[in-house]
């Protein structure tokens, strides 16, 4: 680890959020391709917003539950992408859908649940996303408890779930992830699922690079 906090985008659908969120630092930019998700984009979409990544940010294509031809059709057309499974996968379903590409495994946080062992479980997964248990999957851009996070986690973590420019400093210094992930934090409505805000994305990132800062002056 350099002491540098990866940064992900998720639920990127238009050109100029791509261009602006490149712009603002993102490491990594997510495409939604579970259709019931107002965030979704089509495979071909998605391919055409990868396209204008340069080689230093790496897409993320999201599943929830998906069939491993599905995952492999994805791959073959955007070939640099990471493959975020936010479903019900078990580890030996990630390992084989993803087929030796990266792969991050999304873990729902609520009271009880065992990240320890969820950890050991997938340890093929590059990565383990913390995102908070809602009724549907994925987040819903609430929070959670993030003192449900136990130290020794044998894993890389991605901090997400209701992340947004004023609170992502205060996760990072209490999670200390590898990664942090936003999506409706940096929107630019409440009902504008999907439709990133510039200036949003340059706070949260400079947000992130003043939390880097401090852990490495030992604030």
């Amino acid at each position: 680890m350099d002491g540098h906090t990866r940064i992900k985008i998720c639920g990127l659908t238009r050109e100029a959020d791509v261009d602006a969120a490149v712009q603002a630092g993102a490491h990594y930019l997510g495409f939604v391709l579970y259709p019931p998700s107002p965030r979704h984009v089509a495979l071909p979409r998605a391919a055409e917003l990868a396209a204008r990544l340069p080689h230093e940010v790496t897409p993320v294509l999201l599943f929830v539950n998906p069939s491993p031809q599905d995952v492999q059709t994805a791959l073959a057309t955007v070939p640099r992408a990471v493959v975020q499974f936010h479903g019900d996968e078990t580890a030996e379903q990630c390992q084989s859908a993803a087929q030796g590409h990266a792969h991050w495994r999304a873990a729902r946080m609520q009271p009880g649940f065992d990240l320890l062992k969820f950890a050991v479980q997938h340890q093929q997964a590059q990565a383990i996303l913390l995102d908070a248990h809602v009724e549907s999957y994925g987040g819903a851009g609430k929070s959670f408890d993030w003192s449900l996070v136990p130290a020794g986690v044998p894993a890389r973590l991605v901090l997400s779930g209701g992340l947004n420019p004023a609170n992502v400093t205060d996760g990072i210094h209490r999670v200390r992830p590898w990664a942090v992930d936003v999506s409706s934090g940096v929107e630019a409505s409440k009902a504008s699922k999907g439709i990133k805000d510039a200036g949003l994305m340059n706070e949260f990132c400079a947000a992130v690079r003043q939390a880097d800062e401090a852990r490495a002056h030992g604030a």
